[in-house]
């Protein structure tokens, strides 16, 4: 008598999204629930649930796209094979993987690449050196054979989008503010493609990333010639990048927090009644005069306007150090 035992959850987990996919529940382009979401519904770790995804990604079932997610794969791949008949209750196995790529073929570019797409679709937080390896369908080893590590790979992927953005113009812009303004904007567009980015190298703890370096050192030699001190410049130059970093690191909580919940941000607030009760409890007299003073009823984040008006003010407050 053949005994049939229990799929590991991660199988699972791939199982009912296989069949949700099959079914035409969810249909291509469709986002499958996250790697959070999954670890919260099916009560699994983050790495179950990453797991989970990247045999879906292997079998060609989805697919992660920048600033969306994990989505339904256009095309289904060769591995979506029929599934022999089991018991009733039992769950369907995985189609079988893609071999392994030689070994040959792997290289760190294609590694940070790799990663990057991961983090793009998914965030910093379920990037590992296993889930790099699934992605590309070589051992679990073979990344380390081109990367140090975690931490040496998130510094190679920084530094590759950092060195993305476009070429600042020969000749400059006439201004130190206009010069000021290009590298604050330029910074950001980098951090809106790469929401991740805004996460690593604390102040404290700068990573030395020379394309990185390369921005601040364009911000720098607008400041030259204005006769402030070595100290003044480079608090300059820390206030310029904590403002586009400050804000920055806001994109990818946003992302997060609509994969965890569903809701956009718009529904997540019209669900907070405590926080109404709080506006009309005449407790904060002040906040509940500008809250019910919109002309639209109710205030609208846009994270781009804020960046700017927030660098606008920031620029007007050094003003008379530059020109002083």
């Amino acid at each position: 008598m053949t005994e049939f035992t229990d799929p590991p959850p991660y199988q699972r987990i791939a199982a009912d999204i296989r069949h949700r996919i099959a079914t035409g529940e969810l249909a291509p382009g469709d986002r499958v629930p996250s790697t959070r979401r999954i670890a919260q519904e099916w009560g699994v770790a983050l790495a179950t649930a990453t797991k989970a995804l990247t045999t879906l990604r292997l079998e060609g079932h989805v697919e992660a796209r920048p600033r969306v997610g994990t989505v339904v794969a256009a095309v289904r791949g060769a591995a979506d094979v029929p599934v022999r008949s089991k018991p009733p209750g039992s769950v369907p196995a995985p189609g079988p993987a893609p071999a392994a790529a030689p070994e040959r073929e792997l290289t760190r570019e294609r590694i940070v690449r790799t990663a990057i797409e991961i983090a793009d679709a998914e965030g910093l937080a379920t990037l590992s050196m296993r889930s790099i390896a699934a992605r590309l369908g070589v051992a679990a080893m073979s990344p380390y054979r081109h990367v140090g590590g975690k931490d040496e790979l998130v510094a190679l992927m920084a530094d590759t989008v950092y060195g993305e953005a476009p070429a600042y113009p020969v000749p400059p812009p006439e201004g130190w503010r206009a010069r000021l303004e290009l590298v604050a904007h330029t910074l950001w567009q980098v951090c809106r493609r790469h929401p991740w980015v805004a996460h690593i190298g604390p102040l404290g703890r700068p990573l030395l990333l020379p394309n990185l370096m390369a921005h601040g050192d364009w911000l720098l030699g607008a400041l030259e010639g204005h006769g402030l001190d070595a100290q003044t410049m480079f608090d300059i130059h820390l206030l310029v990048y904590s403002h586009v970093q400050g804000l920055a690191v806001n994109l990818e909580r946003e992302v997060q927090a609509r994969a965890a919940t569903g809701l956009t941000d718009e529904e997540w607030m019209d669900r907070q009644g405590a926080v109404h009760e709080l506006v009309s409890s005449g407790r904060f007299p002040a906040l509940s005069r500008t809250l019910t003073g919109f002309p639209n009823g109710g205030y609208d984040l846009d994270l781009d306007a804020l960046f700017s008006f927030g660098l606008r003010a920031l620029l007007d407050g050094i003003t008379g150090l530059v020109e002083g």
